[in-house]
């Protein structure tokens, strides 16, 4: 895991609080998973950005017999 910082910050309470009741989790895990949350938030826009762009051939049928 990367180096920890600490931080302080100001967020409205009711927004806390509901973020809270959705992680079950305290302060510290619930900023954790949103800032979780917004890093692959971040991945899929990049990803996004390769829409297109990126060219690959499935061969089907030898999908099927890695199934068997």
């Amino acid at each position: 895991m990367n180096e920890m910082r600490k931080i302080t910050v100001e967020v409205p309470e009711q927004d806390l609080l509901e973020a809270q009741a959705l992680t079950g989790e305290g302060v510290t895990e619930t900023v954790r998973a949103a800032l979780r949350k917004m890093r692959g938030i971040r991945a899929q826009q990049e990803a996004l950005k390769l829409r297109g762009k990126v060219k690959f051939g499935v061969d089907l049928m030898a999908l099927r017999k890695l199934e068997d």
